[in-house]
Order: structure tokens, then C-alpha cells, then sequence
């Protein structure tokens, strides 16, 4: 990860005794497109809703198409974007595929932040 290291004295506004210690270790705008590219994933709503039911369940493409009221092809759709950006992984069993959310630390800080902003309460909580 790169980081921009601006000094506070270069700054075209000064505040006098005020100073921003995040400047130093702010990382530059590419950092943060990871970030941005994994919101916009989740911008869409049945793509966050197919996420959140994969957090909490293993599920075939049928399932989820019936669960979601969405068609196979539009979940099929929705789940190619979730595994090529690691939210989800997929097993084969026979000739069914089932998808659940990756145990990966970002997923699953996902799962958390999408319960916390719907405030809504973990299902394996309850």
C-alpha cells in the first residue's frame, strides 16, 4: 500500500497548533479503490441481499432463485460478480453447485456492517 505523505506546512490553509495526524500515513487514491469497487459491488440490493442469505446458509443457485424471487439466470449473474471479488466460494457436489459467504476477513466484516446499517440481528445470534 502506498502512502502520500503531506507535510502539514504545505498545506494551502493553515490552523495553527492544529494538526492532522492521519497525514501521515494517509494512503493514496488507489488504496482505496479496493474499497470503493467492493461498495459499488454491493450497491446493488439483490446483490447484497444474495450475499447476506450466503453469510448465514449454503445454497444452490435453484434455492436462492426461489428464496430471492429473482430467476436462476439473474442470480447466476448476481453470484458471478460475489465470487470474482472472494465474497463468496462455490463447492460442487454431484451436479449441483452451492455457494456460501467466504470465511475471509472482508466478507465477513461485510456480513456485519449490512446487519448493522439494516439493524438487524444475526440469525445464528438469536
Amino acid at each position: 500500500m502506498a502512502f502520500t505523505h503531506i507535510e502539514e506546512s504545505e498545506l494551502p490553509h493553515k490552523h495553527g497548533e492544529m494538526h492532522c495526524h492521519v497525514l501521515d500515513e494517509m494512503p493514496d487514491k488507489e488504496s482505496f479503490a479496493t474499497v470503493a469497487d467492493v461498495f459499488r459491488l454491493l450497491g446493488d440490493p439483490s446483490r447484497c441481499r444474495i450475499f447476506w442469505l450466503l453469510c448465514h446458509c449454503t445454497e444452490c443457485v435453484s434455492n436462492i432463485a426461489f428464496i430471492t424471487g429473482m430467476t436462476s439466470p439473474a442470480v447466476s449473474h448476481h453470484l458471478k460478480f460475489l465470487k470474482s471479488a472472494g465474497l463468496i466460494i462455490s463447492e460442487r457436489r454431484g451436479k449441483e453447485v452451492y455457494y456460501t459467504a467466504s470465511p475471509d476477513t472482508l466478507p465477513q466484516a461485510l456480513h456485519r456492517i449490512i446487519e448493522d446499517v439494516v439493524e438487524i440481528t444475526c440469525p445464528e445470534e438469536n
